[in-house]
């Protein structure tokens, strides 16, 4: 099947250009779309055929006869979520909308079965886990069991499940235990290799040992968070930006136990007892580009802040994508206990 891309169309072109382009791209559908890509609404081959028996000609206008308002979904949402919209409302194509722009077509084709996704996978499993202890004094804190299976397994999964394929494993602790485990990644269907550290190097600072050059962006996860989001819609989302390094954010709420006082000058303007405050707080999800990777010192310790922080300075750009879905870092007794209780309803289909 063709790019979604040939479904896009301008709202003045023809109903003529409409029909070429639903037949050059096999999907039954056009996306309406300005130029700057934000979607104006949809035109299925049904909707042509309807127009022209009610009285539009191949020359109409394809604003005329459009959908204006169309079912669409946010790029990031997981993938039994976009799964149910096209199930539950019966569709047979959902536009992906970033901010409005659209950033990809889902299909129920789409989820007979995975594609094979040609990006790297990268995840940090070296840490110690220390406040996880005693368990993680024999065990490395990835190898834990959640529900059935080790922690890392369970991400590595939800990758495979969404046809990744290729994956680092960057380690340090206990990394015997983590390479016994996985292997080659052949007993699961993947290709695994491994980041070495012979130190700990901080949250990105393995990213120096990968080979060069990449063949496209790469995700880079954590070892120890557990998450739903649709990994492929981030990168797609990531390269249409053009930006060299996305990090995913989520919405962290904290709640003031007082009163806060708004004055001025010692005059009291306001009082707001106990309010909430949001703030978007980093997941530990990123795509990264290769250009990225040139700010990484070799084999030297480098935490994710500092890498952000060069790019910025330099004038790369980096990007935020918020996603909302079900979401734990497991950092602490209390995360580990939530998250076996969680377990088997959140990932009971298999991620």
């Amino acid at each position: 099947m063709k790019s979604w891309e040939e479904t896009l169309i301008g709202p003045d072109e023809a109903l003529e250009a409409a029909l070429n382009s639903i037949n050059a791209s096999g999907r039954g559908i056009c996306l309406v779309v300005d130029a700057e890509r934000r979607l104006l609404g949809t035109l299925s081959d049904g909707d042509v055929r309807r127009a022209i028996i009610g009285g539009a000609t191949l020359a109409t206008p394809c604003r005329a006869v459009m959908n204006g308002s169309p079912t669409a979904i946010a790029v990031g949402a997981p993938r039994r979520a976009v799964l149910a919209e096209l199930r539950d409302r019966q569709l047979r194509h959902l536009p992906i909308l970033n901010d409005g722009v659209v950033v990809g077509l889902a299909m129920p084709a789409d989820f007979l079965s995975a594609p094979v996704r040609p990006n790297r996978v990268v995840i940090m499993a070296g840490g110690k886990g220390e406040r996880l202890a005693p368990l993680t004094l024999d065990t490395p804190k990835p190898m834990l069991k959640v529900g059935p299976r080790p922690v890392l397994e369970t991400i590595v999964r939800t990758f495979a499940d969404q046809g990744f394929r290729r994956f680092y494993l960057s380690t340090n602790y206990k990394a015997d235990q983590i390479e016994g485990h996985f292997g080659d990644g052949s007993d699961f269907g993947l290709e695994i290799d491994y980041l070495r550290e012979t130190r700990p190097l901080g949250t990105c600072g393995a990213l120096s040992l990968m080979p060069r050059p990449l063949d496209g962006p790469f995700i880079l996860a954590n070892g120890d968070v557990l998450m739903h989001i649709d990994y492929y819609g981030l990168i797609e989302a990531h390269e249409a930006s053009g930006a060299d390094l996305t990090v995913v954010v989520r919405e962290h709420r904290i709640q003031v136990p007082f009163g806060v006082v708004e004055s001025g000058d010692n005059v009291v303007i306001s009082i707001t007892e106990k309010p909430t405050f949001a703030y978007p707080v980093n997941a530990g999800l990123y795509v990264l580009s290769e250009r990225a990777l040139a700010l990484i010192p070799a084999d030297q310790p480098m935490d994710m802040p500092d890498l952000l922080t060069q790019m910025l300075a330099r004038g790369l750009k980096v990007r935020s994508q918020r996603d909302d879905g079900y979401w734990i870092d497991i950092g602490r007794m209390s995360d580990y206990d939530r998250a076996n209780a969680e377990f088997g309803e959140v990932f009971a289909t298999g991620g």
